[in-house]
C-alpha cells in the first residue's frame, strides 16, 4: 500500500474518533506513513453529516477535510462479534485512538486496560472535552466550549465588541498535534501507555504570552482586534481597496519602515523611537499610519514594503490564499481521484524532508463509509462466509457502492 520511504510505514492505527482533533492527528499519522484504520459506527463518524457542502450522501467536505489516507470499516461495537474485530485489530496494531466522553469506552469494553491485556505495547491515546480526570470530566466538550473555557476566545475579536470565535477549530487543531506528539514520543520508547489530551488543557497551553501577561501584571489581556500587546506596529491597516498587515518587529525595522513610507521624521520622534515608547502611543501612531495608507492600494503599500524588506502581506480571502504562486510551488494544493466522487482538492501536508527521499502524504481520497470493511476483515482472517455473516447480522456495514 505504502510504496515510498514512509517514516511511519510499519505502524498500524486503530481510529475510533470524529469530528476534527482526532481526525486531524490520525491524518498527520497516515500522511506520514502509517496505516490508519478508520473504524466508525454504523451511522458513521457524525461529522460526515456536517454540511452543506457534500460530495455525496455521509461525504461532507468537512469530512473530507481531514480523513485523507485512511481506511474505513463500519462495525457495530455493542455488538460481542463487533468487538471481537476490533481486539483482532489491536492484537497487531500500534496505536489506538478514541474520543468518547470519559466512560464509554469501558462501558463498551474497549478501555486501557481491557486492550492493554491483549496489547501490552498498545499506545492508546483518548481525546476529549475535559481529560480524563477532574471536576469536568463528564461534561461533553467541543471546539467551542474549550475556547470560552480558556479565555482564547475572550481574546479574540474588536476592542469594545463581542468575543469571536477562531475561523478554524483552532482546540481541535492543535489537541490533534499534541496527539501526534506524544503518540510519536510513546512509539519512540516503545512501551504501552495511556495518553490524556483535552481540548481544554491544550487551549490553555496556547495562552503563552497572553498568560504571562495575567501572570506579571494580574490584570486581563484585553481584546486587540489585529494589533499586538506588545509590538506596535504589528496589525492590519486599511489600504483604499482592501486590508493589510505589517509587522515591525524591532527598532530597526522601524527605522527602514519609517524611510519607506516617507516619514523619516517619526524615527527620532520621541513618541515613537523605541518600541516601549510605540506601544505606549500605540494610538496616535495608528491614526497617522490609517490616514496615510487608506490613500492608495494594497498592492501599492505591499510592493513598496517589501521592496524595502519590511515584513508584509496582504489580508487574503480563502481563495486568494489558495491560489497563490507560492503556495502552488510548495504543492499545498492537491487534486486526487476517487473512484465514486471523482475529483477532490485537499490541502497538504505541510511536512517537507528535503534529504534522503524521505516520503510524506499518500494523498488517497478520504474513504466512503465502510469502504474498506471487507478488506480489512480478510486481512484480520475472516474467510468469505464468515465476512457474508457478520453482514447479514448488521455486526458490520460494507458501502454498497464501492
Amino acid at each position: 500500500m505504502n510504496t515510498g520511504n514512509y517514516p511511519l510505514k510499519d505502524i498500524r492505527v486503530i481510529d475510533l474518533t470524529s469530528a476534527m482533533a482526532g481526525p486531524f492527528a490520525t491524518m498527520i499519522l497516515a500522511d506520514l506513513g502509517a496505516d490508519v484504520i478508520k473504524v466508525e459506527p454504523p451511522s458513521g463518524d457524525h461529522a460526515r453529516d456536517w454540511g452543506p457542502p457534500f460530495y455525496s450522501d455521509k461525504y461532507s467536505a468537512y469530512f473530507a477535510s481531514v480523513n485523507r489516507g485512511k481506511r474505513s470499516i463500519a462495525v457495530d461495537l455493542r455488538k460481542n462479534e463487533g468487538r471481537e474485530i476490533l481486539y483482532r485489530l489491536i492484537s497487531n496494531s500500534h496505536v489506538f485512538i478514541e474520543s468518547f466522553r470519559p466512560g464509554v469506552a469501558v462501558r463498551l469494553k474497549i478501555d486501557y486496560d481491557t486492550l492493554h491485556q491483549i496489547n501490552p505495547k498498545i499506545v492508546y491515546c483518548s481525546i476529549s472535552g475535559y481529560g480524563q480526570y477532574g471536576p469536568y470530566k463528564d461534561l461533553p466538550g467541543y471546539d467551542l466550549i474549550a475556547l470560552a473555557m480558556s479565555g482564547l476566545m475572550d481574546l479574540t475579536g474588536e476592542p469594545g465588541r463581542p468575543p469571536v470565535k477562531f475561523g478554524v477549530p483552532i482546540s481541535d487543531i492543535i489537541t490533534g498535534m499534541y496527539a501526534v506528539i506524544a503518540i510519536l514520543s510513546a512509539l519512540r520508547l516503545g512501551v504501552g501507555t495511556h495518553i490524556d489530551l483535552s481540548l481544554l488543557d491544550s487551549s490553555i497551553s496556547i495562552l503563552t504570552h497572553q498568560a504571562s501577561y495575567y501572570f506579571t501584571l494580574g490584570e486581563d489581556p484585553q481584546r486587540m482586534g489585529s494589533a499586538h500587546p506588545n509590538i506596535v506596529p504589528y496589525q492590519a491597516f486599511k489600504a483604499r481597496d482592501g486590508y493589510f498587515v505589517v509587522a515591525v518587529g524591532n527598532d530597526s525595522i522601524w527605522k527602514d519602515f519609517c524611510l519607506c513610507i516617507g516619514m523619516p521624521e517619526l524615527i527620532n520622534d520621541p513618541r515613537f523611537s523605541t518600541n516601549y515608547e510605540r506601544v505606549k502611543h500605540r494610538g496616535e501612531l495608528s491614526e497617522l499610519l490609517e490616514g496615510m495608507f487608506s490613500n492608495e492600494d494594497v498592492n501599492f503599500w505591499i510592493t513598496k514594503l517589501r521592496d524595502a524588506g519590511i515584513p508584509a502581506a496582504p489580508v487574503n480571502r480563502v481563495s486568494q490564499a489558495l491560489s497563490d504562486p507560492h503556495i502552488a510551488s510548495r504543492e499545498m494544493v492537491r487534486e486526487v481521484r476517487h473512484e465514486a466522487l471523482g475529483i477532490i482538492k485537499m490541502i497538504s501536508s505541510p511536512i517537507k524532508f528535503l534529504r534522503n527521499a524521505i516520503s510524506v502524504g499518500k494523498y488517497e481520497a478520504p474513504p466512503r463509509l465502510g469502504e474498506h470493511t471487507t478488506e480489512v476483515l480478510k486481512e484480520l482472517g475472516y474467510n468469505y462466509e464468515e465476512v457474508e455473516t457478520l453482514i447479514k447480522e448488521k455486526v458490520v456495514f460494507v458501502n454498497p457502492t464501492l
